[in-house]
């Protein structure tokens, strides 16, 4: 007898319907398993509240926003000087935008820095210095993305919602076996995102699977033994687990080149220049610099904001930025009448560099030309 297809097609929603309700129950045993572990083995963190407590939306902004592409060890110190000197939204959108970027100096990313205040002054004028909720909301912010919003809404609200890091990529690229290589699992690990996060503890769930990825499910060797989803882990069980996730072959980054000058003073200064208010280290204090080329300068002295009598480093600085690695030749020269020097840039104790805006790549380039800077002598004048 033949089956109608009627009945096919019944049979067919049955075994979705199955499928469906499989795959529920395996999400929610997964789900209870690690908040079960993050209650017991949660990170404490100065940003962060028990599991289960509320927390301070302020905070975890702040965090989140320090948190972009740094680790929790790095930020960390410079999260507590901002809680201390701008404890909510408002003082820190009262504050001199000069101020706020000093504080940041040595954190890298000096965008972030920008956004920051931005978004600051924007919550505090629009919102009355509370944060939205809602990850539609947060995305209208400077500074705030996809991730950040999601991370935002669930931590700080308990919202449902899915923030996709990079750790927890791994986590769940390992935990689904994923061997389609990143960026093209990224839609399919963001709907896994969707589907495992629960509508009550949405918060704890998504800072338990940053806890693992950081701390257990890491790049290489993970700890699978010890691991909360050893029993659900599909890349576990198929042995592939550290492989995951496996990525496309990235382009060559490419090497840019420049020139810096540093003057000196005999009374221990450096001679800064603050950058324009666009582009790469926008606003920051540094050390006068030529553009960053991939090619080298025809005539380097040309660009020196001074005739002087210059000491080219053996060596340059090297410094790697998101999209291009930094070679940066030092030239050095010690100026025995700070105040001839004529022009934008203002003269600072390098025993006091942390009152400046100052980038690492030239809080690097200054220590080198301290090490090996020339001895300060009139002679070493160069005549106009």
């Amino acid at each position: 007898m033949l089956v109608g297809s009627s009945d096919m097609r019944t049979s067919q929603k049955a075994k979705d319907v199955n499928a469906s309700s499989a795959r529920t129950q395996r999400n929610t045993r997964t789900v209870r398993k690690l908040l079960a572990w993050y209650r017991a083995t949660h990170r404490r963190l100065p940003w962060r509240a028990p599991p289960g407590k509320r927390q301070d939306p302020y905070a975890v902004w702040l965090s989140e926003v320090m948190l972009q592409q740094t680790t929790v060890q790095t930020v960390t110190p410079y999260f507590l000087k901002f809680i201390r000197r701008w404890p909510d939204f408002k003082a820190l959108a009262s504050a001199d935008a000069a101020e706020v970027m000093s504080a940041w100096a040595g954190l890298g990313y000096y965008s972030r820095a920008r956004n920051l205040h931005a978004c600051a002054k924007k919550v505090a004028t629009d919102f009355g210095g509370n944060l939205p909720s809602k990850e539609e909301e947060l995305l209208k912010l400077p500074g705030i993305g996809p991730y950040t919003a999601a991370a935002i809404s669930a931590i700080a609200f308990g919202r449902k919602a899915a923030p996709v890091d990079g750790n927890i990529e791994r986590v769940l690229s390992r935990l689904r076996a994923i061997e389609e290589p990143l960026p093209l699992s990224k839609p399919r690990i963001r709907d896994i995102a969707r589907e495992l996060a629960p509508s009550r503890g949405s918060g704890d769930f998504a800072q338990a699977m940053m806890d693992l990825g950081s701390g257990i499910c890491i790049p290489k060797a993970p700890a699978c033994l010890i691991c909360p989803w050893h029993d659900e882990c599909d890349g576990r069980k198929r042995g592939i687990a550290a492989d995951l996730p496996r990525r496309a072959q990235k382009k060559p980054r490419p090497t840019r080149r420049g020139a810096t000058f540093v003057l000196l003073s005999e009374a221990g200064e450096v001679f800064l220049e603050r950058r324009a208010g666009k582009g790469l280290l926008a606003g920051m204090h540094g050390t006068p610099v030529t553009p960053f080329l991939e090619h080298a300068l025809d005539d380097i002295m040309a660009a020196a904001p001074a005739r002087l009598t210059y000491k080219r480093l053996p060596s340059p600085v090297t410094h790697t930025f998101t999209h291009f690695d930094l070679e940066l030749d030092v030239h050095v020269a010690c100026v025995v009448s700070p105040e001839e020097m004529k022009g934008p840039g203002e003269w600072a104790p390098l025993k006091n560099l942390s009152a400046f805006a100052l980038p690492t790549l030239f809080r690097k380039v200054i220590r080198a030309a301290v090490a090996d800077a020339p001895t300060p002598t009139k002679k070493g004048r160069r005549s106009p």
